[in-house]
C-alpha cells in the first residue's frame, strides 16, 4: 500500500472524493495509488495538501526549484 492509499484510508476518503478534491479522475487517481503513474507537481501539492501531509512523505521525494523557478520575471 503506498502513501497516498494510506493516508486516504486513515482519513476515511474514497478515491472518489480524494479525485473530485484534487481535481482528477478516479481512474487517474487509481493509476497515482498504483505506481503506473506520477503525478505533475501541481497533482502532487494538491494531494498532499488535502491529505494534510508533505509533498516529500507521500511521493518520497524532495521537491527542488529549478533554475527557471528563481528566474526574473
Amino acid at each position: 500500500m503506498n502513501q497516498i492509499t494510506k493516508l486516504r484510508k486513515q482519513k476515511a476518503i474514497t478515491q472518489e472524493e480524494l479525485a473530485v478534491k484534487v481535481g482528477i479522475t478516479r481512474a487517474y487517481l487509481s493509476n497515482l495509488e498504483n505506481g503506473k503513474h506520477k503525478p505533475s507537481l501541481d497533482v502532487a501539492l494538491k494531494i498532499s495538501e488535502v491529505l494534510g501531509s508533505s509533498v516529500e512523505k507521500i511521493f518520497k521525494t524532495k521537491v527542488r526549484k529549478t533554475n527557471s523557478d528563481n528566474a526574473e520575471k
